[in-house]
Formats: structure tokens, sequence, C-alpha cells
């Protein structure tokens, strides 16, 4: 257990902070529920794809080549589909709909994993700073291009993070999308995963019921998705991760939980952390913030 886990404890699950995601579906049998995870190939979207086949399921895994993604389903026991999604491509994600949605079947979870994190300066694509456009707009091509894939009783759940709250005064800067007026690797990564939170937050409104669409964060975890941090950073995350930073198996723990346990079946709309409902920031709280992101990215999804 880390320090950090033993001083935090359990929540009112009976998960916490030092949780696996083999702990939170120990006794689950997950035989018959297909189950997609973007960036399956590395670290906790690995770690979440082998549990979730581990318990039964069938994986359909998606990297950013379907032999990355074939590659991490080929271990695992049981039949799993592997899909090519790369989320800054506009055509790659539909694509990606269009065979999930021909090959497999009702869909009972869609876990949304992949990103990318602190670019070191900016980087724009179709007319979008790259951590938005691969984080936030193109999950939102893949989950609603997906919606009548959805099982009756499906969720979705959207990988967010505290750093949604070390973004910029606005919230998400609906009209500086490609970063123009100014760029920090943090403030960008943390609006894309304000989005991230927002986004889920208004899809539960918009979900039939049955349905469910949850945020979380899943941790401080040193995993690749720190590949363009500076090294230095990288080399302290090394020494001090055995006292404060999550395991990639605890680290997946709350995503896994919260897309398959029975527990949580009617939640939605929430936002988790540690296996537990956490409060997020003033603007990941915001209805009328989240309505105009969804209005704007649907507008950007048109133009793309």
């Amino acid at each position: 257990m880390s320090l950090v886990g033993a001083l935090r404890g359990k929540g009112p699950s009976g998960f916490g902070y030092d949780s696996t995601a083999e702990d939170v579906t120990a006794g689950l049998d997950l035989t018959g529920r297909t189950i997609l995870v973007t960036g399956c190939n590395s670290g906790l979207g690995l770690e979440t794809a082998r549990v979730l086949a581990l318990r039964g399921a069938r994986v359909v895994g998606a990297a950013r080549t379907e032999e990355k993604a074939r590659e991490a389903l080929a271990p695992f026991a049981g039949e799993h589909l592997p899909v090519a999604c790369e989320l800054s491509e506009p055509a790659s994600v539909r694509a990606a709909v269009q065979v999930v949605a021909e090959k497999a079947g009702p869909l009972d979870a869609i876990i949304a994993n992949a990103g990318i994190m602190a670019l070191p300066e900016r980087n724009v694509s179709h007319g979008l700073e790259l951590q938005f456009l691969t984080n936030h707009v193109g999950h939102f091509l893949l989950v609603t291009g997906l919606l009548d894939r959805l099982a009756p009783t499906a969720r979705v759940v959207m990988l967010s993070s505290t750093a949604h709250t070390n973004t910029y005064a606005e919230g998400i800067r609906l009209d500086d999308l490609d970063a123009s007026r100014g760029y920090t690797p943090w403030g960008a990564y943390g609006q894309s995963k304000l989005a991230n939170l927002l986004f889920a937050k208004h899809l539960a409104t918009r979900l039939p019921a049955g349905q469910t669409a949850n945020s979380l964060h899943p941790g401080v975890i040193w995993t690749n998705l720190g590949r363009h941090m500076n090294p230095v950073v990288g080399f302290a995350a090394t020494l001090i991760s055995p006292l404060f930073l999550k395991t990639i198996p605890a680290g997946a723990s709350t995503q896994t939980y919260v897309a398959t346990h029975p527990d949580v079946a009617a939640t939605t709309g929430e936002y988790f952390a540690d296996c537990n409902i956490a409060k997020p920031s003033a603007h990941g709280r915001d209805a009328a913030l989240a309505e105009a992101l969804w209005t704007k990215t649907e507008e950007l999804v048109a133009a793309l």
C-alpha cells in the first residue's frame, strides 16, 4: 500500500485509493458483455482491458493502429476485436465507428481512456489545439457515433482528471480552441480534461433511461501518457512513485468500477475518484457550460 493510500483508506463504495481493477471486479462475471476501451495498448487502458477479459468480457480494443490493438489483445483469453482509432484524425475515428457498428454488436460500455498530456509546445491540427482535439473532440466523435449501438443498460465512462481544475479562468475558451491567444501545456491539458467531464455530464441528460454517463479521475500514475513531459520531471516521478503515485492496477480501478460494478448501474452524471463519487470544480458542475460545449463541439464535428 502506498503512503497516500494508507492515509486515505476506503470510501462508501468499499473501495479506495489502493483498490485495483481486479479488486473492484472480484466476483463479477462479465461473460456476454462487450466493452470498448480506447488506448487499449498501454498503461491504464491495457490493464483495464486485461481485467475485463479476465472477468469474461469481450473487449473491443482501440489503439492508434489495428496492429497495436491486436498485439495488446492477443494474450487475453476469449475473442476480442482490435480496432484502429487515431483520435486526432476524424476520418480514422469515423472509420472506427463503422467497424465497431458492423462487427461488435451492442456495446455494454465505452471506456474513453486514451489521451495525450502536457504537450510542451502549441500544436494545432484541423484548426484545434491538439490536446482538445484528441482528448475531447475525438472521443465526442466516437461516442456520439456509437450511441445507437449502446445496449439498453450501457455505460459511457469518460477519463477526466483532477487536472480539470487547472484550466483557464473561463473554464473552456470556446472562442479560442486553437490556443492562438496563448498556450500553456497544463492549461490546455486541463481544458481538455474539463471537456471530458462536461461531455459526460451533458450526455447523461440526453441518454434514455437505463443508460448512464460518468467521468472520473484515475489518480496520478506514471504511464506512457507522460511521454511529452520534461525528462527531469519524469525522473523525479520514478523516484517518488513508490510513495505517492498510484500503481497502474490501482489507476485502472475507478474506470473499471464505474463501467462494471452493479452498485453504480443507475448512477449517472457524476464524477468519481478512488472508486467513489467526488465533487468536481465549479466549472465541472456548470450545466450551462456543458451544454455550450456540446453545441460548439457539434459545430466543430460537422465542419471536420
